[in-house]
């Protein structure tokens, strides 16, 4: 008997995305709103004067939620028309209504409108996460705001920052993502009730050539589902370069992702910053010891796939032919899904690790120190001309100590002894080498672009955002 173990399951429902996003992607959510949609449909025509009776949308209306999914099945197998199908078994459970279920309608009526209905969904969902995500990365920001640590460029130990400061760049990658979406969520069209190839001819039919009958008609059922705008012109179906503006916006939150979870990967490796590591949690099977950053590299290789996803509703979109073609039916139906779901379970991770990241500060602090003698060397080096040094004989010294203490480093293996060995040169006997070499002398603004940055920036998305911030996640694995 084959059971449930014996078939293929998505690891981006059963490991990764929330219930609430696996849901908004499920049959059920799906065929309900086809038949919203053609509830609606009935309502408006029947204000406009079509011969739709009270009784027939009652019946529909009291069978939106309960669908024989065994019978669609066997409709589907018949028919080999999935829109088709849902009609027939809507019909079944609502017979008055049969006349005018669907009535003018092509399949991409409820097939594109609930795309659209659904996306916007999701859309608003990943928001709140992406708002939640920035409140805790905000929050980490600004209590470490004031901790110098080693700035990198190239990988190579540069000025120092600190680490509050790098939280806010991740921070702001993720807030220009929220803003994306925001945008996408503003401008994201209803395809409407355009008809078999966008004319409206149908429509213009069943209303007696009465065109602003079938104009009425198109805005009436998009406000009924709370659309703002409208596709202006259509061919069978909206432009499927929708779907590319929206899985690339998608594609933008996996690079933010990727970027902040690399991050956090190499700082493991300095043993300066950790995700969270529960006491149970085994980090390797054959290495005890290990302590592996699994979600952030989860992370990133959810970000991956969605990235990769990216291209493929650029070429549905490129490919349609005049006014439509079907090629684009099962890409969509895997790319747009799966696309929504990883990024879900991308946030769902990363809420989890920005609420509970680790940080060792005298891992930092030592780091700082190892390398922070040749990064004040010009400091140093104006300190002694001040104290009435010769700038090009004293320039000269630091540089032959500085060479010194590099070769005890790298060959060695030793601490960096560039400070003694300057403290050591009577040149530089009037240098107040503590003075100059606190870390927090070379951290900039740092702090004050913290402070900046969450007034400016991620107060306004908190005051928007207030209900959202307050979720928790709890990982499937």
């Amino acid at each position: 008997m084959t059971t449930e173990k014996d078939i293929y399951t998505s690891p981006l429902v059963e490991r990764n995305a929330s219930r609430e996003m696996a849901e908004l992607f499920g049959a059920q959510k799906k065929f309900t709103t086809w038949r919203r949609l053609w509830l609606e449909l009935a309502k408006a025509q029947q204000k406009l004067g079509l011969d739709i009776k009270n009784s027939q949308i009652r019946q529909m209306a009291r069978n939106l939620d309960y669908i024989d999914f065994k019978k669609a099945a066997g409709y589907e197998k018949q028919f080999r028309h999935d829109v088709m199908a849902h009609v027939y078994t809507f019909a079944d459970a609502a017979p008055k209504a049969e006349p005018i279920i669907h009535l003018g309608a092509t399949s991409c009526y409820v097939g594109d409108n609930a795309d659209l209905i659904i996306m916007r969904e999701g859309l608003q969902i990943l928001a709140g996460k992406l708002a939640a995500l920035i409140n805790l990365l905000s929050k980490f920001a600004k209590k470490y705001s004031s901790l110098p640590t080693l700035g990198f460029t190239h990988y190579q130990p540069a000025q120092l920052t600190t680490v509050g400061k790098r939280a806010t760049l991740w921070c702001y990658e993720f807030v220009m993502d929220l803003q994306e979406i925001e945008h996408r969520l503003e401008t994201l069209p209803f395809r409407g009730v355009k008809g078999t190839t966008g004319t409206q001819a149908s429509f213009l039919e069943l209303f007696d050539g009465n065109h602003s009958k079938v104009k009425q008609l198109d805005k009436a059922v998009a406000a009924a589902f709370g659309f703002k705008k409208i596709c202006a012109v259509t061919g069978q179906t909206y432009q499927r370069k929708i779907d590319a503006l929206v899985v690339n916006t998608l594609a933008s939150v996996a690079q933010s992702a990727h970027k902040m979870c690399n991050d956090v990967r190499l700082l493991s490796n300095l043993k300066e910053i950790e995700e969270p590591f529960e006491q149970s949690q085994i980090g390797s099977s054959a290495m005890p010891y290990k302590r592996n950053p699994m979600r952030c590299e989860r992370t990133t290789a959810l970000s991956r796939f969605v990235l990769s996803l990216a291209s493929s509703p650029q070429m549905t979109a490129s490919e349609q032919w005049l006014e439509r073609t079907l090629d684009d039916s099962a890409n969509r139906r895997i790319v747009i899904p799966e696309a929504f779901l990883a990024v879900d379970g991308i946030l769902e991770i990363l809420i989890n690790v920005a609420d509970g990241l680790i940080v060792y500060p005298k891992v930092v602090a030592a780091h700082v120190a190892a390398d922070l003698p040749f990064m004040a060397t010009e400091n140093i080096l104006m300190a002694a001309v001040k104290a009435g040094g010769n700038r090009q004989e004293l320039h000269e010294k630091i540089r032959l100590h500085s060479h010194a203490a590099a070769a005890q480093v790298k060959k060695l293996g030793m601490p960096n002894d560039l400070v003694g060995r300057l403290k050591a040169d009577i040149a530089f006997a009037k240098v107040d080498f503590e003075k100059i070499l606190n870390p927090d002398a070379y951290i900039g603004r740092a702090p004050q672009q913290v402070d900046e940055f969450i007034r400016s920036i991620v107060t306004p998305i908190r005051n928007k955002y207030r209900k959202a911030l307050s979720q928790k996640v709890q990982l499937k694995v």
